[in-house]
C-alpha cells in the first residue's frame, strides 16, 4: 500500500463512520481508516474469477508467436499473470517472452510492469498517471503510427469501449483478450451491511476505489430492491473516488462525487477523505463551519480570509432549490433559470451593447458581471449565468475569430487538415481566459450567498464544428468528412479541445460557480454510430475532470436520438430541447439524473395565458419529481417580451410550490 508524507494537514476522521468496498487490500484499508481516526466498515464488493477454456488467451499467444500482431496493451498485473498462466499450458513461457519482446508492448502503470518484469519482459512503453485510456491512447499515438497496426487489448473484467473506439477510429485493428471476470463476492453479507447503512443514513463517507466496484455495488443493491435507496443515501454523505475512471463510473450512475485525492493511489485517498471529509459533511447535511464554531473566533477569521468566506458562502448555497434539484433532492419549488437570459431581449443589455462589441462585452469583466446580475434582478430567476460565449476558448487558438453583425461567429483561418491543427498554439485557460474568472468573481461578490452562479462552455463536437466550418453550418459537410476520412486528426482536436475545456470549466469553479453547464448546440447533426465513436469518448473526459462535487449540466439540441448516449457521456443533469416529450425522454434517462427544460422559447411570444397553460403540461409531465430545473428548450430569443419572460419564472414559481 502506498504511504503519503504530505503534511499540509493533519488526517483525522474524528470517529466518522468510513465505508469502504476493497477485496485484495480490505484489511490495509481498514487499518489506514483506524489509525486516521475512523470508524471502518468494511465490504468487499468484487472477486476475480479466471475464465474457464480460456480460448482468447491461447489464440494470442499462437498470434504472438506467428508473428501476427503489432503491439500488445497490458492493462492489470494480475491480468499479466492470469494470461501467463493460461498461455503456460501449451507453450514454453521463453518462447512467448521472446516473441512478445519483437512487438510493441505497453503496461498501463506500474502494476502490470511489474507483473512483466517479473516474467523477464520490459516493456517498450510505460503509460504514467492516472494511467487511464486517455494516456494509453495518447502514450501510444505519440510513439509509433496505429494506422493498420494489428493491437490486442488485455482486458480487466470488461472490456474498455473507450480505448477501443480510440485504437479503432485512429485505424488500429483491436482484438480484446479476456482474461478474467469480476463478479460478486462469495461472501455477500458485509456487502448487505454496507447499502443498508448507506441507506438508511448510518454512514457517512464512501470509498470508491475502482468502476468495478462501483457496477458491483448497484448490481447488488438493484437485485436487493435498494438501488433507489442506495443512490440517495449516497447523496447524503461524502462520496470519494480515486481517480478520472472511477468518477466517471459514479457520475454515469447519477452519483456526484465530492472528491478525487490528487494521486490515484490507495493511501492518498483514505488520507485525503479523512483531512477534507468532515467539512464536506458538514456542507452536504447544512451545517455551515460557522455553527459549529464556539463563539465569534472563527466568524472574524472568515471576514479577514477570503477562502474561509468562500468556504462558508458556497455551504450557504448547497441548500439553494436549484443545487437541491441538481442532486435529485426534494425542493420546495422547482428551480428556474433560462438560457441566455442575459440578453438581447433585454433594453439593459442593448444598452450596454450600443458602446461595445459583443466580444469587448466579454472581456471586460465590470460589464459582464453586470449584464449578468441585471438580468437575475430582472426577471427573479435561481440562477445567474455568467455573460460570456462557447467560443471563446477559440480566441487564443489564433484562428481569426470574430463576430460579424447580423450573421455570428466567423472563423477566419479554420481547420481543415492535420497541419493546421499543428499550428494551433497550447492553450493555457488561466492565462488566456482570465477575463472570465474576474467576471465570476465579481458576480459572485454581488449575489453573495443568494443565488447561486452557473459558468458554462462549449462541448468538443460543437467547438470543433465551428472551428471546421468556420461559422455556422447546416449539413456540417466539412466537419464529417474530416471526421470519416481524417480520424487521427479528428481525434488528436478534439483531445485537445477536451483539455482545454476542462481547464477552462475547472477555472470558472475556482473563480466561484457553483454549476457549470457543457452546451453542445449541434451534436444533433449526428447519428447515433457517430457520436458513439467520434464525440462521446472526448464528451466524457471533459464531464469526469470536472471538479467532484460541482454539479455538471449536459445540455444539447435535436438530440432525442442521443439521450441514452448523452447519459452514458455524462452530467448531474441532462438538459432536453422542446423537440422531446419530459416525462419520456426522463423515462429513457432513468431514475439517476436531474432534468432541465424544455419549453420552447417561441412560447414566449405568447400571451400569459398560454405561457401559463404551456409551463404547467412541462410541470404536470415532471410529475413533482426530484431533479427537475425549468428551463427553455434553447435561448431566450432576441424580440422576447421582457414581461413575458417575467411572467414564466413568476408561474413556475407559483404552480410548482410544494405545501
Amino acid at each position: 500500500m502506498d504511504s503519503t508524507t504530505e503534511n499540509s494537514s493533519n488526517p483525522d476522521f474524528k470517529g466518522l463512520r468510513v465505508v469502504a468496498f476493497e477485496s485484495r487490500m480490505a484489511a490495509e484499508t481498514r487499518t489506514l481508516i483506524e489509525r486516521f481516526g475512523g470508524r471502518a466498515i468494511i465490504a468487499p464488493s468484487m472477486r476475480e474469477v479466471p475464465l474457464e477454456d480460456n480460448h482468447a488467451a491461447l489464440d494470442f499467444a499462437a498470434r504472438i508467436l506467428a508473428g501476427d500482431l503489432d503491439a500488445a496493451i497490458f492493462l492489470t498485473g494480475v491480468g499479466v499473470r492470469e494470461l501467463f498462466r493460461v498461455m503456460e499450458t501449451r507453450h514454453d513461457r521463453a518462447a512467448l517472452v521472446a516473441a512478445l519482446g519483437r512487438i510493441v508492448t505497453v503496461a498501463r502503470g506500474p502494476k502490470p510492469v511489474a507483473a512483466m518484469r517479473g516474467l523477464g519482459l520490459a516493456p517498450t512503453i510505460t503509460i504514467p498517471e492516472p494511467n487511464t485510456w486517455r494516456e494509453v491512447l495518447a502514450c501510444m499515438a505519440a510513439q509509433i503510427e496505429l494506422a493498420g497496426k494489428r493491437v490486442a487489448v488485455q482486458e480487466y473484467g470488461s472490456t474498455n469501449r473507450d480505448l477501443n473506439a480510440g485504437l479503432e477510429a485512429r485505424g488500429a485493428i483491436v482484438t480484446g483478450v479476456p482474461v478474467y471476470r469480476w463478479t460478486l463476492p462469495v461472501d455477500r453479507a458485509p456487502l448487505r451491511v454496507a447499502i443498508g447503512a448507506i441507506a438508511a443514513g448510518e454512514a457517512d463517507i464512501a470509498l470508491f476505489t475502482s468502476s468495478n466496484q462501483v457496477t458491483n455495488l448497484m448490481q447488488m443493491a438493484d437485485a436487493d430492491g435498494a438501488g433507489g435507496a442506495l443512490i440517495r443515501g449516497l447523496g447524503t454523505l461524502v462520496v470519494a473516488s480515486i481517480g478520472p475512471v472511477c468518477t466517471q463510473e459514479l457520475r454515469g450512475r447519477g452519483i456526484a462525487v465530492d472528491l478525487e485525492p490528487e494521486h490515484a493511489k490507495l493511501g492518498h485517498l483514505i488520507k485525503e477523505a479523512a483531512v477534507r471529509g468532515g467539512s464536506i459533511l458538514a456542507r452536504k447535511r447544512g451545517t455551515s463551519r460557522a455553527a459549529q464554531a464556539a463563539g465569534r473566533g472563527e466568524a472574524l477569521a472568515q471576514r479577514s480570509d477570503p477562502q474561509a468566506a468562500d468556504a462558508a458562502q458556497r455551504g450557504a448555497l448547497h441548500d439553494h432549490p436549484i443545487m437541491r434539484a441538481c442532486r435529485r433532492e426534494p425542493t420546495p419549488y422547482t428551480p428556474i433559470w433560462l438560457m441566455r437570459q442575459a440578453g438581447r431581449y433585454m433594453p439593459e443589455y442593448r444598452r450596454v451593447r450600443d458602446r461595445y462589441s459583443f466580444l469587448e462585452l466579454c472581456q471586460q469583466p465590470d460589464l459582464a458581471a453586470e449584464v449578468t446580475t441585471t438580468a437575475v434582478a430582472r426577471l427573479g430567476v435561481d440562477a445567474a449565468i455568467i455573460f460570456a460565449d462557447i467560443l471563446l476558448p477559440l480566441v487564443p487558438m489564433g484562428v481569426g475569430l470574430r463576430y460579424e453583425k447580423g450573421d455570428g461567429p466567423v472563423i477566419d483561418r479554420p481547420l481543415r487538415s492535420a497541419a493546421d491543427l499543428d499550428r494551433i498554439p497550447p492553450v493555457a485557460a488561466a492565462d488566456a481566459l482570465g477575463y472570465v474568472a474576474e467576471s465570476i468573481r465579481l458576480v459572485r461578490r454581488a449575489l453573495g450567498d443568494r443565488t447561486p452562479l452557473i459558468g458554462f462552455a462549449g462541448a468538443p463536437f460543437t467547438l470543433a464544428s465551428y472551428l471546421i466550418e468556420g461559422g455556422s453550418s447546416r449539413q456540417y459537410q466539412a466537419t464529417k468528412t474530416l471526421m470519416y476520412t481524417e480520424s487521427a486528426t479528428w481525434h488528436r482536436m478534439m483531445e485537445m479541445i477536451a483539455r482545454v475545456t476542462a481547464d477552462y470549466l475547472n477555472m470558472q469553479i475556482a473563480a466561484g460557480a457553483d454549476i457549470v453547464q457543457l452546451f453542445d448546440s449541434w451534436v444533433g447533426s449526428l447519428s447515433p454510430d457517430d457520436y458513439r465513436r467520434f464525440v462521446l469518448p472526448h464528451t466524457r473526459s471533459v464531464i469526469a475532470a470536472v471538479r467532484p462535487g460541482v454539479p455538471v449540466i449536459h445540455f444539447g439540441t435535436v438530440t432525442g436520438n442521443l439521450l441514452e448516449l448523452m447519459r452514458e457521456a455524462g452530467g448531474d443533469v441532462i438538459g432536453l430541447d422542446w423537440r422531446v416529450d419530459l416525462r419520456e425522454a426522463w423515462d429513457r434517462l432513468g431514475p439517476g439524473v436531474a432534468v432541465q427544460g424544455n419549453l420552447d422559447p417561441i412560447a414566449l411570444f405568447a400571451g400569459a395565458a398560454e405561457i401559463r397553460r404551456r409551463a404547467r403540461a412541462i410541470l404536470e409531465r415532471a410529475q413533482g419529481r426530484p431533479g427537475h430545473i425549468f428551463n427553455l428548450g434553447h435561448g431566450i430569443l432576441p424580440e422576447t417580451p421582457v414581461g413575458h419572460v417575467i411572467a414564466l419564472v413568476d408561474a413556475v414559481h407559483e404552480m410548482s410550490a410544494r405545501r
